[in-house]
This record gives C-alpha cells, sequence and structure tokens, in this order.
C-alpha cells in the first residue's frame, strides 16, 4: 500500500471554453430538432462522439451533407468556402466556432484584405488551421516552429507586409521564440498574439505539476492538437503518459511498477469530459492499492473540487471574456463556469469590458449546473440585484438620493437601473407635464424610492422629488445670499407679451420688456429665445412673495450715455429721418436717440407742410440746440446751418 503517494489535478484540466460551448450547442439541439449532423467530430475525445451518435447525431464529412440536415460546425471552426458550400447544399447551419478561433478568422480576412501575407504558427493539417487559411484572401503559410518560420522568412521579399498569428492550441514557448526572431528580423510584421488564454494556462499549469511530479497522466484523444501538446510539455520534466480512458490506463505495463512513485500529476486535453477525469483519477488511486483510503484521496482533491448545486452562491475568477459577450470564469471546480450576456447586468449602456476584467474575483448565483459535461451557468446580475435591493431598501429608511441610468420607458414611465435593480419611476415622477420620456433614455438621474415592495423585490421612485427637493434648497439659498444689482446667470424659461421669465436656479425672475433693449422692440423675443443662457441684474428682490425683478439691458449700452459722452449742444452732425409728424420731423441721431426738428427750424421761409421738404430716411445736417436729460428730449435744427439767417444767429447769441 503506497499511502504516501499524493495524487493531484491540474485546475484547468478538461473541457475549454469553446469546447464547451460546441458540445453545450450539439446537445441542446438534439433536444429540439432532427436530423441534426456535426461537420467532422464535434471534439477529439471518442466517448463524447459515440455517446453523440447513440443519440442520433453523427460526424460527416461535407460531400455527405444533404437539403435540410441540421449542420453543426465544431469548435474549430471552417473556411468561408465551406460556408457557402453548406448554403448551397440547403442546409441549416448552426455555427459553434470557438469565439477565440472566430477572432482569429477575422484578423486574418481584413488583414489578408489589406495585402498583408499571413503566417500562422501551427500544424497545417489541423481543422483550425484549415479553417483559418480558407479565410486568408490572399498568399499565406504555415510553419511549426523556429526552423520552419526562419524558411518561409527568407523566401519573403523585405517589401512584403506580414500578419503574424498562431493556432489557438499553439505551444506557448514555442510561440514566444518565434515571435522573439520576427520582432528582431522584421520589426514591421504585425503579430497577433491569438493562443488561447485557457491553453497557454492549461500548459502552464501542467509544466508545473510536472516539474515536481515522478509521472504525469494526460488524458485526451490522440488526434487533439492541444492534448499532444500538453504531453511534449510534461516529458520535459518527467515520465508522461497519454490515455483516452481509464480503461487503457489499467491496461498499460508502464503503471504496473509504482513502487517509487511520490508524486503523480493529472491533466487532460480541452477535449476531455470532467467524468473521464475523474475515471482516471479513480483508476489512480485504486492501482496505489488506496481503494480502502478513498476519503482520504477525496480529503485531498477536496482543495481543488467543489460540490456545487442550484442556487449556491460562489466565488470565481474572470478567465476570458469573449466575442459575443459570454463571460468565462474558474469558480475552482472541474467545471467551466460561464456567464450569458443576459446574466451579467441589467445596464444596457454597459459592455462586459465595463462591468469584468480578467483575472477579477467577483460573486456569482449558480444557476444550472451539467456534472457530466462539466459545465455550470451563472449569473453576476442576481447577486447584485440581491445587494443592490438592500441598497434600496436602506435609501427609503433613510430618504437618501440614489443615482442609476434610464434604461427604456414602458407603459406609464420608465424603468431606471440602480445598483443591478431596476426602479419603476411613474411618468408624473420623471417628467414635467408635457416632458417627453425618450429624451430620459441613456441618462444617468438621481432619484429618491417612494415604496418598495420586498416580498416582490419591486421598488417605485421619483426623480421630481429630488429635482423640486434641490430646487428649493436653491430657492432657499437665492434669497439668503442675493441682493439688488447682483449680476447673476440664467436660463430663459419662457416669454410672453409683457417679458421674459428667467430661471435663476430654483427661483424664477422677470424682466420686464422694458428692461429687455434700449432700443424699440415690437416683442421681447425679438431679443432672446426660450433656452437661452443670459446674464442678468437683479432690479428688485420680494422674498416674501418670491418674486425677481431683473434687467437685461446692460448700462454700458444705454445709448444716452452714448450720446452724452460724443454729444453736445451746438454740435453739427448728420441725422437720418425716422418719422414725419405735422409739427416737424423727428431724426436718428445714435441707435436708440432721436432728436425733433420742429417745422420753425426747417427753412427761413414758412413750412406748411413738412413732408414738402423732408422724407422718411432722408438724410440732413443738423445743429443741436438745446438736450434735455431730464426729459430725454433733443432739439435739432436745419435753418441754423442756413447762411443768413439771422433769426437762429441770434439765438446763438442770447
Amino acid at each position: 500500500m503506497l499511502t504516501d503517494c499524493k495524487i493531484f489535478v491540474a485546475k484547468t484540466a478538461g473541457f475549454c471554453f469553446g469546447v464547451d460551448r460546441a458540445v453545450k450547442i450539439v446537445y441542446n439541439k438534439l433536444d429540439n430538432r432532427n436530423n441534426v449532423v456535426t461537420l467532422g467530430p464535434i471534439i477529439h475525445n471518442r466517448n463524447v462522439v459515440g455517446d453523440l451518435e447513440k443519440r442520433g447525431c453523427r460526424a460527416v464529412e461535407l460531400d455527405e451533407i444533404k437539403a435540410g440536415q441540421t449542420v453543426i460546425i465544431r469548435s474549430h471552426g471552417v473556411g468561408r468556402s465551406v460556408y457557402t458550400e453548406l448554403k448551397r447544399l440547403g442546409a441549416d447551419i448552426v455555427d459553434a466556432t470557438c469565439p477565440f478561433v472566430d477572432r482569429i478568422h477575422k484578423i486574418a480576412l481584413e488583414k489578408s484584405q489589406e495585402g498583408c501575407i499571413v503566417l500562422i504558427a501551427g500544424d497545417k493539417n489541423h481543422p483550425e488551421v484549415e479553417g483559418i487559411r480558407g479565410f486568408c484572401e490572399g498568399v499565406s503559410y504555415v510553419f511549426a516552429d523556429l526552423g520552419e518560420l526562419k524558411e518561409i522568412l527568407s523566401s519573403l521579399s523585405e517589401a512584403d507586409r506580414l500578419c503574424v498569428l498562431s493556432q489557438t492550441t499553439y505551444n506557448k514557448q514555442l510561440w514566444e521564440q518565434c515571435t522573439e526572431y520576427i520582432s528582431d528580423k522584421r520589426a514591421d510584421a504585425e503579430v497577433f498574439d491569438t493562443i488561447c488564454n485557457a491553453t497557454a494556462t492549461r500548459q502552464e499549469e501542467a509544466r508545473e505539476l510536472a516539474s515536481k511530479a515522478d509521472l504525469m497522466i494526460i488524458a485526451g484523444g490522440r488526434n487533439s492538437s492541444n492534448t499532444r501538446k500538453l504531453v511534449q510539455v510534461c516529458q520535459e520534466h518527467c515520465r508522461t503518459l497519454l490515455v483516452e480512458n481509464a480503461d487503457e490506463l489499467k491496461e498499460m505495463p508502464d503503471v504496473k511498477d509504482l513502487s517509487k512513485t511520490r508524486f503523480i500529476g493529472i491533466s487532460a486535453g480541452a477535449s476531455t469530459p470532467a467524468y473521464i477525469i475523474k475515471e482516471v483519477q479513480q483508476a489512480m488511486s485504486e492501482m496505489l492499492n488506496n481503494v480502502e483510503e478513498e476519503f482520504n484521496f477525496a480529503e485531498e482533491m477536496e482543495k481543488t473540487i467543489k460540490k456545487i448545486h442550484t442556487g449556491l452562491k460562489v466565488d470565481g475568477v474572470v478567465t476570458a471574456i469573449n466575442s459575443n459577450g459570454e463571460v468565462v470564469v474558474d469558480i475552482g471546480t472541474k467545471h467551466t463556469g460561464y456567464i450569458l450576456p443576459g446574466e451579467l447586468t441589467d445596464d444596457p449602456t454597459k459592455k462586459p469590458e465595463d462591468v469584468v476584467s480578467v483575472g477579477e474575483t467577483i460573486s456569482l448565483i449558480v444557476l444550472k449546473t451539467n456534472d457530466q459535461e462539466g459545465i455550470v451557468q451563472l449569473s453576476k446580475k442576481r447577486v447584485d440585484a440581491a445587494l443592490g435591493y438592500e441598497k434600496i431598501v436602506a435609501a427609503k429608511e433613510e430618504d437618501a438620493v440614489l443615482n442609476g441610468v434610464v434604461k427604456q420607458v414602458v407603459k406609464g414611465g420608465v424603468i431606471v437601473i440602480s445598483n443591478g435593480v431596476r426602479v419603476f419611476i411613474p411618468a408624473s415622477q420623471a417628467v414635467p407635464r408635457g416632458g417627453k420620456l425618450e429624451e430620459l433614455v441613456g441618462k444617468e438621474v438621481g432619484f429618491k424610492i417612494l415604496e418598495v415592495n420586498e416580498a416582490r423585490q419591486k421598488a417605485v421612485g421619483s426623480i421630481r422629488a429630488v429635482e423640486r427637493e434641490a430646487r428649493e434648497a436653491a430657492r432657499a439659498k437665492f434669497f439668503e445670499t442675493a441682493a439688488s444689482g447682483d449680476v447673476i446667470e440664467g436660463e430663459v424659461k419662457s416669454i410672453t407679451d409683457y417679458g421674459v421669465f428667467v430661471d435663476l436656479g430654483g427661483v424664477d425672475g422677470l424682466v420686464r420688456k422694458m428692461d429687455l433693449s434700449w432700443k424699440r422692440i415690437k416683442h421681447p423675443s425679438d431679443v432672446v429665445s426660450v433656452g437661452d443662457k443670459v446674464t442678468v441684474t437683479i432690479k428688485d428682490i420680494d422674498a416674501e412673495n418670491g418674486k425677481v425683478s431683473l434687467i437685461y439691458k446692460k448700462e454700458e449700452d444705454n445709448p444716452w450715455a452714448i450720446f452724452k459722452d460724443k454729444f453736445s449742444v451746438g454740435d453739427v452732425i448728420t441725422v437720418k429721418i425716422v418719422s414725419i409728424t405735422s409739427f416737424g420731423a423727428f431724426a436718428q441721431i445714435i441707435d436708440g436717440i432721436d432728436g425733433l426738428i420742429h417745422i420753425s427750424q426747417i427753412a427761413n421761409q414758412r413750412v406748411d407742410n413738412v413732408a414738402d421738404i423732408l422724407s422718411t430716411g432722408q438724410e440732413v445736417d443738423v445743429k443741436i440746440t438745446d438736450i434735455d436729460y431730464d426729459q430725454k428730449r433733443i432739439s435739432l435744427s436745419m435753418r441754423a446751418l442756413l447762411p443768413g439767417d439771422s433769426e437762429a444767429e441770434g439765438e446763438e447769441e442770447e
């Protein structure tokens, strides 16, 4: 009995996200469709493929497909021409291409269309590499190692534009060697690190485990590229065996004598289901004569294996965010945990990258488990909602203001997302009468909780309650601090025939028509428009009645001040006739200032009709003969400028 021999299983052993997703898609389609086939084996695992065949799902080649079949494209992906042929054959395509592989397809297509030669690190006969090349519209090459890369580069011209990427399961150490060489020889090349994070992590963990182990067992299909790479990585450090299942392990002569073995490590390729890994663990335990100490073995594994069930709250580490918004999470079990986009957040304005980041530890709720396939579906938004609802209840009790984003307009109001909770805001509590709810969508707003229903975890809030409180506070502060003569900023709120109402921030002030402009205006709208930002002067404050009178016209624009500064009695000036009366004519001196030319001051002789001599718009020279600033009157004379005007001369001498 080898009680001192330890067995450890790599945490990352087994299904990667892409394979996990592809297998799940197949089983789901089998539940609701007939005549389902996969284009090639869905994964490199005979056990899974055999189970699918028993359920009626065969792996077929392209030339075997018939019209009407549901054809599932495996996680390795296929070239563009295959999609075209499937459509021509009349197949119903279900694309289970791994999101990480799909990203490589997009890069290969985009860069080849730009004229780049695409260099791919990987196995040229692997389906994934064949699919990548199928998206290259120009020249492409595949290299297995640094030696092949050097040969390819030596055959290319310095003028060739290069794009370098890799198969998702390519050896990380080899990739680093190749990219270092490329950066040295062709610094202009565009290099994309497309090795799957899960693959790199699995290889690194297997390497670390192998460096401590006397024996490594790798479980996986012999046709699996990433499984073979795990074997290569581990062989550098210790004796390594590749098995497809536990039965093979029991038949291997290499594991008959384990007398000197003290540490056994187990890892598995991305196409290996969790149940096969567990069978290998159990077989190894039995071969070590540890059957009666099975629970001791379980205690060792308890460090890395946790029992999970629907509704359990767990913590997980984000390992990847794929292109379709799904988030992959490590929850410390042999399951691949994932969060669908709809279970990540209720905030429509946020992308997955805004909510979580790779390496971050987050709290989650288990929604669904599938131990056979090693899958667990998780939700972050439900944990957030539970915690968020506690904050909602506390805000109601404390009469506190919450912040949230308006998600959508619904019947009778809007939905605001705050702390992961949906809060209903009635229309009357969201916008003023006549306001448009649609204008709130996507905006961050402050609101208060009016009522909560803890049994149903529902809440009703009010945006206007916050606005009213803000206005009341601003109003109180205004009347405490404002004084006549203060110059303040405001916004034109409404316009009437007699003036303009300006929002001063909690208080509305009135600018009467006479205080809008020094000029004659027909209507206040000639001067300002609703929504204009204006600077006004407080004319008068009636705090008791809450009224504020304002002046918009500026003293520096006062035409009388301008006139007084520029003109005096005796000045000869040119004026424009603006109106004709029976007793004379009014002439504009400057904008806003008119003077009167009395009928007696138009000519030397008697004038019976002013219009016989003057007309509106006519410009004439006059002398300023009198200014009455109190009455705002100016007297002008044309006659004073005529030769021989003794009467005018006598008036001047006086």
